[in-house]
């Protein structure tokens, strides 16, 4: 009883036990903020992968891809059909896009993926990427774009999930799969992330009450939305009243035919219209100059020479999107833009939803030649990895395969350069790996999963975050350092004590035990603390980063940089538990070596000792 008395006693009265608890809280702290913050952006990252990439690629490893997409499908089915949920064919192939902005024609390297969107779709969130899906479009939400707390509907579609699901405009959305949501760009976030589901659970708030609502997830489809072909629409009679304005028609004689150009032979973009002449005034709010965003059919402009399949379609509906679609990484065609007035960072997008855009790239066969076409933007797409969002660009397959020659004019067979599988449970990858890897020989063929196609980089965040481990363990190890340097401080104060206690009858153990109480003493209440504070500092780290912002006056998180729309954190139960057991294991075996000389003092010198 007298061990444990003495123990509380020198742990309340002893200021230097204060900053021994202090060393071990801020360690402990240290470690966990930092071990959630690293497992998020970790999560978030293999996640924004394994959206873009199926469970399983089986690549070619020629040009011309495998000729009979159909027939090694139906090999993977033979082969691990238990196994495999979905399958998508894809064809990828290096390219250029070019595209006008302000007048100036900008060319960029890209990765064309040619899709089938329905298939792409089972085998991998895709549309969860998608801009139109992220603003609440795809789902039947037309959200608020602002960032005071609260997010509320600004709209319903009609004839949307959300629309069947009864929901209405000023609905105030509270949660998303679990999650609260505080404003729009965190309702962005969870709708973005909402990877291998079917369905959106959605908490709602109307009139006080709180409803709960179950919206499915929509296919990614290759048409356009209603602001899209607004935005298209718009564009096209634009540029049919600059052309009737700068080009106006000629006189027509009788019996005679009329010389106007016809809707879509659009003219050069890159010469300067003809400047009219008299006293002609042009029509309100039609602009003149040569600056004029690029035609919705006309981008002749981008000095490509013609081929086969690069010819003007003529559009029964001139909001209708070309025959060739797309979707763009969003890194390709957006840039910060600080507000001169505000200081804002505001992103500046060239390409909009509607407009076309000039692809190039080469065909199958020897030698590759050459291929253009130009195509519709039908969405931008944004994973969070920069890697992706600055080089992808994915193109309905047909259109690509008809491009580069890539379909059997005697049989129809089309060839594809990879198909991407997705399992039923990921777990049995390796399993399927091995089978597909036996059945497909190597020197044609590369198998492997989505972490082993991406390897290098997961393996160099590991390494990342497990040197980050050691070097804040070692805080911690240097509060242990503090602890033994304190406990050789008391054991030589309480010296005579100690003789007191041995002639009094106190054993070795006895002494011992007081001290290494003492040290599990500070280790416990140092690490307890330590876990509370860093479990806190985690959930509010957002609203610390913000007040952080508030006072530094400049943006500590930019998401520019960062691609996320806040910090992202993942609580490990098992990682916090090993943190805080290692913290009160280092102050236990910093008291060892005082708690051994205490226990090794002879009662007469310790009580001759001034």
């Amino acid at each position: 009883m007298y061990k444990l008395q003495l123990c509380l006693r020198y742990l309340r009265t002893r200021w230097i036990a204060m900053a021994s608890i202090i060393s071990v809280m801020l360690g402990v702290a240290t470690m966990i903020v930092v071990n959630s913050v690293m497992a998020g952006f970790a999560t978030e990252m293999r996640e924004r992968i394994h959206g873009i990439l199926a469970d399983i690629v089986v690549e070619t490893h020629t040009l011309d891809g495998d000729p009979d997409a159909a027939a090694r499908m139906q090999e993977i089915q033979e082969v691990a059909g238990n196994y495999v949920e979905a399958m998508t064919a894809t064809v990828e192939v290096y390219g250029m896009i070019s595209f006008k902005y302000r007048g100036q024609v900008i060319t960029r390297p890209v990765t064309l993926i040619g899709i089938d969107p329905r298939t792409k779709g089972a085998v991998s969130p895709l549309v969860t990427n998608l801009t139109s899906f992220t603003s609440g479009r795809r789902v039947g939400l037309a959200l608020e774009n602002d960032t005071h707390p609260g997010c509320r509907i600004a709209a319903v579609l009609e004839g949307s999930p959300a629309d069947t699901a009864g929901l209405h405009a000023g609905d105030l959305i509270t949660g998303c799969n679990g999650f609260p949501v505080a404003d729009t760009k965190a309702l962005a976030s969870r709708l973005k992330n909402s990877t291998d589901r079917s369905a959106l659970d959605l908490a709602i708030s109307r009139d006080g009450q709180s409803l709960a609502v179950q919206l499915p997830i929509p296919s990614p489809t290759w048409r356009l939305t209603a602001e899209a072909r607004e935005h298209r629409r718009m564009m096209v009679e634009l540029e049919q009243r600059r052309l009737e304005w700068n080009q106006p028609r000629a006189i027509v004689p009788a019996g005679g035919t009329d010389t106007a150009p016809p809707p879509h032979a659009l003219p050069d973009l890159d010469t300067p219209p003809p400047q009219p002449s008299g006293n002609l005034t042009p029509p309100p709010g039609l602009d003149l100059s040569p600056a004029v965003p690029p035609s919705t059919h006309n981008l002749d402009a981008l000095d490509a020479p013609p081929t086969p399949r690069d010819t003007k379609v003529e559009l029964a509906d001139p909001a209708d999107p070309l025959p060739a679609r797309v979707y763009l990484g969003a890194g390709l065609i957006e840039f910060p833009v600080e507000d001169k007035e505000t200081g804002e960072i505001q992103i500046e997008r060239m390409v909009l939803a509607g407009e076309d855009v000039r692809i190039t790239t080469v065909s199958a066969g020897r030698p590759p030649e050459p291929r253009h076409f130009t195509a519709t933007v039908i969405d931008v797409f944004k994973s969070g990895m920069s890697e992706y969002d600055s080089n992808l660009v994915f193109c309905n397959i047909d259109e690509l395969q008809q491009t580069r020659g890539m379909i059997d004019p005697s049989t129809g067979d089309r060839a594809v350069t990879s198909i991407q599988v997705k399992l039923k449970n990921f777990e049995d990858a390796e399993t399927v790996v091995q089978r597909l890897r036996a059945a497909f020989p190597a020197h044609l063929y590369s198998v492997r999963t989505w972490q082993q196609k991406q390897g290098p980089l997961l393996a160099a965040v590991e390494l990342e975050t497990g040197i980050l481990n050691i070097l804040l363990f070692l805080i911690i190890a240097v509060a242990g350092f503090g602890i033994l340097a304190i406990f050789y401080m008391i054991v030589v104060e309480k010296t005579r004590d100690i003789g007191i206690l041995k002639a009094l009858g106190a054993s070795r153990r006895g002494i011992m035990s007081i001290f290494l109480g003492y040290g599990l003493a500070l280790g416990i209440v140092g690490s307890g603390v330590g876990v509370l504070l860093g479990l806190t500092f985690v959930y509010y780290i957002n609203q610390i980063e913000s007040g952080i912002t508030w006072l530094l006056g400049r943006k500590v998180f930019d998401e520019t940089i960062y691609y996320f729309p806040e910090i992202p954190t993942a609580v490990n139960p098992l990682t916090v538990a090993w943190v805080a057991l290692g913290a009160v294991g280092i102050a236990v075996l910093a008291s060892i070596l005082p708690a051994r000389r205490a226990a090794k003092l002879h009662p007469v010198q310790a009580l001759r000792y001034e």
